[in-house]
């Protein structure tokens, strides 16, 4: 189980690390102040107020739910702003929760991996928080890769291709 729970952490801490984080940064390098908080209508969420909420649901779940720090989120605020933060604010915000995140996950003893937390009113092992984080990051990932493609009408090109057809994610905008 050890090793199993320590192999689940580690690809849990590459995906927000080095994939989704890195998705992100490629998609706001090509956006404007403005576009990331366009919205397509009033029901939608703009890419600021997704960056705000995967902040904060990722030190909900993982920061406090797993390690202990105390949660202080207003989830809500997360979709009612709308000062127009600068996306070199929102990344940096971004950023400092996901390397928590990762020093979290870092200092883990996965011998606990099976125990109980209570996160956003819910009973989950620190296993299922943990998956919860990975799985809604990637889901606003997403979100936040189809705006962009929205806006701005360009193939994104994330990954380079080798000759044998294997693909890597790009390191840099291009």
């Amino acid at each position: 189980m050890d090793e199993t729970a320590r192999a689940f952490i580690a690809k849990a801490r590459s995906l927000l690390t080095e994939e989704y984080l890195l998705k992100i940064e490629l998609c706001l390098e090509r956006l404007s102040d403005e576009e990331v908080w366009w919205r397509a209508n009033a029901e939608s969420n703009s890419i600021g107020n997704l960056l705000l909420h995967l902040s904060g649901n990722a030190r909900q779940w993982i920061v406090c739910g797993v390690g202990g720090r105390v949660d202080e989120r207003k989830r809500q605020q997360e979709f009612d702003e709308r000062a127009r933060l600068p996306r070199e604010e929102l990344l940096a915000r971004l950023r400092q929760t996901v390397a928590e995140v990762d020093d979290t996950l870092a200092r883990f003893e996965t011998e606990h991996i099976l125990e109980r937390r209570q996160i956003q009113g819910c009973d989950v092992n620190v296993l299922e928080a943990i998956f919860h984080v990975v799985e809604h990051f990637s889901m606003h990932t997403g979100q936040i890769i189809l705006l962009t493609k929205m806006q701005k009408s360009l193939d994104l090109k994330f990954y380079e291709f080798a000759e044998d057809g294997a693909a890597s994610l790009r390191l840099s905008g291009g």
